[in-house]
């Protein structure tokens, strides 16, 4: 989800006139990546790869050239960023004051996901929007306005909001890539209950990495992952997903979602989210209990959960309308610039 997110910025701002090199570290996974191939097709990466290695916090080399970086990872430090010095820095979505260290911080979700355009505010004598705030330094930018998601999705949204389907007979359940937490097993079981219990007969496609070492049941395909997985979103009528970027372009897609947080900071997102009335918030997946979710589930899903999947689709739409990495790459090319 991070290089995807990577890769659209990287779109956005070569529009913009520039050049990016996408620096990345981790598993395996990285390896693909930093020897400039595409993570999800068969072809080479839009622009240069530096590979950094495994370990998370690997320093850039003097040889990595840019007047701005973007740090996108969950755990940097503040040592982290004041290592890229002279250079700008900006940093995405931060939970702590790590981001006092840095320029800019890009805060989609974590402070709140709705926030207004209108009126200007003067503080300290210079004017600023509802959603931006300044602090120690950092320029913060708010809300889902710039929660980034692929070209493909701005390109799949429909011109006008689409009707959520009576029952939601066709659902996708993925939980990104790797699935570190193991959160398909346990969808995969909550499913199996609603079907067998005759609450649900719908068909399911579960994405699980690695596969998933359970009994089947019918209706439900279980797949290692799909290629081009958001030109699929269309396909269904609704999603079950973690709180990353395909929630995102399901909501720009206006496919309504139910989401599980994989961890603490991605149910607070969630909640963030369902408070804006986005999303069907199920809270954090490795301490869900399956009883009570499984309820929940079959309502949401069922023809009386209709109205409530409409207007998640409405809000969703409006929150997140595929123009955030356009957004982004606007802002760091102004950071650059400054």
């Amino acid at each position: 989800g991070h290089v995807a997110r990577a890769l659209a910025i990287e779109e956005a701002w070569r529009a913009l006139g520039g050049s990016a090199l996408i620096a990345v570290s981790g598993d395996a996974r990285a390896r693909r990546v930093g020897s400039g191939r595409h993570p999800f097709l068969d072809e080479a990466l839009p622009c240069p790869a530096l590979d950094l290695g495994e370990d998370l916090h690997a320093p850039l080399p003097a040889s990595a050239k840019g007047e701005v970086v973007l740090v996108d990872q969950w755990d940097a430090t503040a040592a982290q960023l004041q290592a890229l010095r002279p250079r700008k820095v900006a940093l995405m979505e931060d939970e702590g004051e790590v981001h006092e260290a840095a320029d800019l911080l890009f805060q989609p979700f974590l402070e709140g996901a709705s926030w207004s355009e209108h009126p200007l505010k003067t503080v300290n004598g210079e004017k600023r929007r509802p959603y931006e705030d300044q602090r120690a330094g950092c320029r913060v930018a708010l809300g889902a306005r710039f929660a980034v998601v692929s070209p493909a999705a701005q390109a799949l949204r429909p011109r006008r909001e689409p009707n959520a389907v009576l029952s939601a007979h066709k659902l996708l359940v993925t939980f990104g890539g790797s699935d570190g937490a193991g959160l398909a097993p346990r969808a995969f079981e909550v499913l199996r209950r609603l079907v067998e219990e005759g609450r649900w007969s719908g068909a399911c496609t579960v994405l699980a990495p690695g596969g998933l070492d359970l009994e089947p049941f019918p209706g439900c395909t279980v797949l290692e992952s799909i290629p081009g997985l958001v030109r699929r979103i269309p396909d269904f009528d609704a999603l079950w997903c973690a709180a990353g970027i395909t929630l995102c372009e399901a909501l720009c897609i206006g496919v309504p979602v139910a989401a599980w947080g994989q961890n603490a900071r991605q149910a607070a997102i969630l909640s963030d989210l369902a408070q804006a009335g986005a999303c069907c918030d199920l809270g954090e997946g490795p301490e869900a209990d399956l009883t009570v979710l499984a309820e929940a589930l079959a309502h949401w899903l069922s023809p009386e959960g209709q109205e409530t999947r409409q207007e998640q689709v409405s809000a969703g739409m409006a929150l997140i309308d595929g123009k955030g990495a356009a957004r982004v790459a606007a802002e760091l090319w102004r950071l650059a610039g400054a």
